[in-house]
């Protein structure tokens, strides 16, 4: 197989298109399209369905380009490490991770990667939605309680739960149900909580619906109703006396993972990263993301 031909389709998939792809690459649209069709011809398949406008992936286009652009990298980051004499992290690293995470210490984390690796250019990207990284880009992803994929691995790095709190003058009525401050379209009648007398159920009436966990946090510290937060987003203010503790969620302990696609050696830079995460969270715990947020 013609390994140039391969490379430059994966560049026009990557790129979603063959003009895109060539004023990405400085390269001839023309030289690029004739690469493309030879590849195609010598595997005897439609890799694209070629449209007036727009240009998709077939099925088996799709495979080619998450198995060939995975074995590219690699081979690229092979090359140039043994051309650098060594595997001193360089380059480029994209990471996808979720709102809160990248709220609380995302910041600070990225600054001390970069002063720590210099020749790293580090892109970060917000995103709660399970992202495809092969076909976005991205080399480690960090996710809130993953589902299973069998194309990716990685490791739980840090450990979090749900608490229901609320303001300290806010009531916690037997018979009536309390207002709450919910997360988009929850549906939720009733938590279910445990405390030191034992497990309840708390009724609910949703007053307010917020996308962000934070935005949570704030209205409830203005009295606006009792909520499920993570404990290491209130910890402080529990500590503090500012929210009163009703319980811990039953069964709501999480874990965030840092995830890479298994088919790839993992490069210095990935590498380089999940050390960061380790040693800036070497318990798992809590009460290390919450430092990060009132530190």
């Amino acid at each position: 197989m013609d390994l140039l031909a391969l490379t430059d389709f994966t560049l026009v998939a990557r790129h979603g298109g063959f003009g895109k792809a060539a004023r990405a690459a400085g390269r001839p649209k023309a030289t690029l399209s004739r690469r493309v069709a030879e590849l195609e011809a010598s595997l005897d398949l439609r890799l694209f369905e070629r449209g007036v406008r727009d240009l998709k992936l077939t099925e088996e286009g799709r495979a080619l380009f998450e198995r060939a652009g995975a074995l590219l990298t690699e081979l690229e980051e092979t090359a140039a490490s043994i051309a650098s004499g060594g595997d001193r992290p360089r380059g480029r690293l994209r990471i996808s991770a979720p709102l809160l995470f990248s709220q609380t210490a995302m910041g600070r984390l990225a600054a001390k990667f970069s002063l720590l690796y210099p020749e790293v250019r580090l892109e970060v990207t917000t995103e709660d939605r399970p992202v495809d990284m092969i076909e976005e880009g991205y080399d480690l992803v960090i996710r809130v309680d993953p589902d299973p994929d069998e194309t990716l691995v990685g490791r739980p790095f840090l450990h979090d739960r749900l608490v229901v709190v609320a303001s300290p003058d806010l009531p916690r009525l037997a018979d009536a149900a309390v207002p709450a401050v919910v997360r988009g379209n929850d549906r939720t009648g009733s938590w279910t909580v445990n405390t030191a007398a034992g497990q309840s159920n708390v009724a609910v009436d949703p007053v307010l619906r917020l996308s962000s966990l934070v935005m949570i946090r704030d209205a409830v510290l203005a009295g606006g109703g009792a909520a499920r937060l993570p404990v290491s987003l209130v910890s402080h203010d529990l500590a503090a006396g500012r929210l009163a503790h009703w319980g811990d969620v039953a069964g709501s302990e999480i874990a965030l993972w840092a995830l890479y696609p298994s088919r790839r050696l993992l490069s210095a830079r990935v590498s380089a990263f999940l050390d960061l995460l380790k040693r800036a969270f070497p318990k798992a715990a809590p009460e290390e993301l919450a430092a990060y947020l009132n530190g």
